[in-house]
């Protein structure tokens, strides 16, 4: 009996067990959302349930700390109480716990990025980049720095003032690129021992005019990134490689012109890419990537719900989720391994103006 219960304990955790992730989604709460929503969702069945959600302001983007133990939220207001909340994660209940908030001194923060010591927001209409320390326990310091943006570009009334919209540590952990969206540039910070400082050389790096770069990303082999174009509607391709960003293609992700494309992201095992577009034929392009030199090729489209402005891969790579603001649901599809298409499986999560998923595994 002693050893039957020894086997037992000592057995391996079923696959069901690490299917199951803690799902966070944030939404705007200018209608019937409370802010923040936790679900428990199944990576190998695409089943969700609901969990719990917490009380904040236009909790427009989320980020997890690398453990998952913390959430780092922006309050999106186009005001002085615009901020950055740190909230402690229960991945066993959902249930998330308000540790601190602080002032992001630029208004519609929209984008939160850390690498462990330092928290760092977007913010859109204040046109500046926030810089946070973070301590031991996950909390957040007053800001440190603040970086702004300009306002160069040709677009007489998206570009007419500085709007900063993504930022992204560098695979090497030595540096920042942020999307200057109204001087279609990127910023490039460095990371110091004493924080981010303006980079003295190869600071920017120029991309076409009207491009309005939105969201950046890293491939997982470190080697490439890719910047959508709001504006363009157009992704660009950049080599990376000792903190220098190189263009080497430009290919359009939104042939209906919309100037509304959103979100990028590249499945786990970096075949595929993908884009959001909003305002007229919404929905997702896919890309192949080739496998050398990271340029793409188109793969598919996917018609979505109303205005995905963010979508998330699962970390198996077997669902991409994507949050449809204004019809008012997270749908869930199934990604082809081979091809990169998506298939609606048609199980909907429902939820007031959802705009960020973010997923978490659990203990």
């Amino acid at each position: 009996m002693a050893a039957a219960l020894c086997l037992q304990a000592c057995a391996p955790r079923p696959a069901q067990d690490e299917a199951e992730l803690t799902l966070l989604v944030g939404t705007y709460t200018n209608g019937s959302s409370r802010g923040i929503y936790t679900f428990r969702f199944n990576q190998e069945t695409g089943e969700s349930r609901a969990l719990d959600s917490v009380s904040q302001p236009n909790p427009s983007f989320l980020l997890t700390s690398a453990d998952g133990s913390r959430v780092y939220a922006v309050n999106e207001m186009n005001d002085s109480t615009a901020a950055l909340a740190a909230l402690a994660l229960d991945r066993k209940t959902g249930r998330l716990t308000l540790l601190n908030s602080r002032l992001t001194q630029g208004e519609d923060p929209c984008h939160v990025s850390t690498d462990g010591r330092w928290v760092l927001t977007a913010n859109y209409s204040g046109g500046s980049l926030s810089v946070f320390p973070l301590q031991d326990d996950g909390q957040t310091l007053p800001m440190d720095t603040l970086f702004r943006g300009i306002a160069t570009g040709p677009d007489s009334v998206r570009q007419c003032v500085p709007h900063v919209h993504c930022t992204a540590f560098t695979p090497d952990g030595r540096h920042v690129f942020a999307t200057d969206f109204s001087a279609d540039r990127l910023m490039r910070l460095d990371v110091t021992a004493r924080g981010l400082e303006q980079s003295p050389d190869s600071t920017f790096v120029q991309l076409d005019p009207d491009t309005g770069p939105r969201h950046l990303t890293f491939a997982p082999d470190g080697r490439h990134a890719y910047v959508i174009g709001e504006l363009s509607g157009a992704i660009t391709v950049l080599s990376y490689a000792d903190g220098i960003l190189t263009p080497v293609q430009t290919i359009l992700a939104d042939s209906a012109g919309a100037r509304g494309s959103a979100d990028i992201h590249l499945s786990p095992d970096g075949r595929f890419l993908y884009a959001s577009n909003r305002g007229r034929n919404d929905g997702i392009a896919i890309f192949a990537v080739h496998p050398h030199d990271g340029t793409l090729a188109p793969a598919g489209y996917q018609r979505t719900g109303l205005h995905p402005r963010n979508f998330g891969i699962s970390p198996n790579g077997k669902y991409l989720l994507a949050a449809c603001r204004d019809s008012g649901v997270i749908q869930v599809y199934r990604r082809d391994p081979e091809t990169g298409l998506l298939t609606d499986v048609r199980k909907d999560i429902r939820v007031d103006k959802p705009v960020c998923v973010v997923y978490v595994n659990n203990p």
